[in-house]
């Protein structure tokens, strides 16, 4: 889940600007104890400072310890609980989220995620034994999981909690020191992070910095272990050129143009309930100011005004008829990001393309929840990421086709897929290429901690959650014993064609071979 890829805000983190308002330095994790001072009017100095700090505390390996990983996110899940209300409140400041909302997409999924991870970091840490061939014998060897160091993490605002929290949770149960940038388009929330998040962790691994531009760029200019972006591939690409000058490994949780693909469902209640779903993944999270939400549908022409009624149905179920005065769409982040989206709609042909909704309201960074028919293909609702509230939906001929259409564009992070027609899965599973396919259902699987979550291409790099959070901020160090006796002479110079042989079997495993060699048996090459 990511900010759209077209908000400009000179100060916002589409152009990596950072400025910290807040620097924790109490040692003490007493949450009852700790004192929160503020950094202003931050200088390269103090970022340095920061930083260092940072780093030298991961140097201590105090955070390599199963105790401290552990007590770290039991504090964690204290966050959460103790302060649901006030997360609440803050997400319905910056966002209009319901409580009910900001519960199931950013409080719940924390909280899962909290205690999945303290369940099983002890299982993650412990080394895995590696099985050795004969050749090396005796030998024994090991995978060891061990923590990269000082992480940085860039949060976006339309999950600005859970996409603040999720990846501090893979760091820390990984052993890594933090810095977290939240974003200030959400700044209720990213006030809420820097103002709590010392209260129970340790301050001396994790530390918030807030703000604006000033800091970005020197933020970058320093040298982390690994730095985890959420946002739009125009940044990450500002992010990874900034990471390259260090050789910096990145995570990028990008986006793209999610496709639905709906094949006719013959069963009437089939029907309903993938409709009901397309509405809930479109309008039902952030007003489709979401990464992994829908972004257009595909449907074969002749099913295309059932199709359109049915959704036109379950958005009147869901937010009513006068939907300006609903508690539960969420608004639109900001003026800037309202007005992106109108201009969307600027264009005479795709305004005439809708087919339900369009109307707005500033005042209130409203937008109804519009479907539009076949717009233009060419215009940029179509060629760019929409992260609103607008539901193109375009017509082939045969649905089979819509593989050719989504093949036409960058790689999405996620293809969702309504249909029962199983040579249909296998070809959209082979013939496409995205983060991930999900049949018959839509979102779930960014709850699942079990797979993988992530982009390729232009959607993303690397991935998270679950034990994939853990090893995407650790390195899996080989480890190899070996023992001082039972040598192997002819690894050694001087170089005669008795040794020659004997090591172009051992690399072919012909034990049987090396026996004959060994005992003069076998007739030289």
């Amino acid at each position: 889940m990511r900010p759209s890829p077209h908000h400009k805000n000179p100060c916002s983190t589409d152009t990596v600007c950072l400025h910290i308002d807040s620097v924790v330095e109490n040692n003490n994790n007493n949450k009852n104890q700790h004192i929160n001072p503020t950094m202003n009017n931050n200088t390269g100095m103090e970022v340095e400072e920061t930083v260092r700090e940072l780093s030298q505390y991961f140097k201590t390996g105090k955070t390599k310890s199963v105790a401290w990983r552990k007590n770290q996110l039991q504090a964690l899940l204290d966050l959460v609980h103790e302060n649901e209300d006030a997360i609440s409140k803050a997400l319905n400041q910056d966002l209009g989220k319901h409580p009910v909302e900001a519960y199931r997409d950013e409080i719940g999924g924390v909280e899962k995620s909290a205690q999945n991870s303290l369940n099983s970091v002890e299982k993650w840490m412990a080394p895995k034994k590696s099985s050795m061939p004969l050749l090396f014998f005796p030998s024994k060897g090991e995978l060891l999981p061990e923590p990269l160091g000082v992480v940085l993490i860039f949060s976006s605002w339309n999950f600005p909690i859970v996409l603040a929290l999720d990846p501090i949770i893979g760091a820390i149960s990984a052993g890594n020191v933090v810095l977290i940038k939240p974003s200030e388009q959400a700044p209720a929330c990213s006030s809420f992070l820097a103002n709590t998040i010392p209260r129970y962790l340790d301050t001396n691994a994790v530390k918030v910095v807030e703000g604006g531009g000033d800091v970005c760029e020197k933020l970058l200019q320093h040298k982390f272990d690994k730095i985890f972006f959420t946002g739009s591939p125009r940044v990450a690409s500002i992010v990874m050129t900034s990471a390259a000058r260090n050789l910096t490994p990145v995570t990028l949780e990008l986006g793209g143009k999610c496709p639905a693909i709906f094949d006719y469902l013959s069963n009437p209640s089939d029907f309903k309930m993938a409709v009901k779903r397309i509405v809930g993944a479109k309008w039902g999270i952030c007003s489709g100011q979401a990464c992994i939400g829908i972004d257009y549908v595909l449907v074969e022409e002749k099913h295309s005004s059932e199709l359109i009624e049915l959704l036109k149905k379950f958005v009147r179920i869901f937010y009513g008829d006068n939907m300006i005065e609903s508690k539960v769409l969420s608004r639109i982040v900001n003026k800037q990001h309202f007005q992106r989206l109108c201009n969307l709609l600027k264009d005479p042909l795709v305004a005439a393309s809708i087919v339900h909704g369009g109307s707005v309201d500033e005042a209130n960074l409203f937008i109804e929840p519009t479907i539009l028919l076949d717009p233009p293909l060419d215009a940029e609702i179509m060629t760019e990421e929409i992260f609103g509230p607008f539901l193109p939906v375009i017509t082939v001929n045969k649905i089979q086709e819509s593989i050719e259409f989504i093949n036409s564009k960058p790689k999405p992070l996620a293809i969702y897929a309504f249909t029962k027609n199983e040579a249909f899965k296998r070809k959209i599973v082979s013939e496409t290429s995205s983060g991930s396919v999900t049949f018959n259902d839509t979102l779930v699987q960014f709850l699942c901690d079990t797979l993988p979550f992530g982009g390729v291409g232009q959607s993303g790099i690397g991935r998270y959650h679950g034990k994939y959070s853990f090893d995407t901020f650790s390195h899996e160090k080989a480890v190899m014993h070996r023992y001082l006796c039972l040598e192997i002479e002819p690894r050694y110079p001087p170089w005669s064609k008795f040794k020659l042989e004997f090591i172009r079997l051992a690399y072919r495993f012909n034990y049987f071979g090396l026996a004959l060699h060994m005992l003069g048996l076998k007739k030289q090459n």
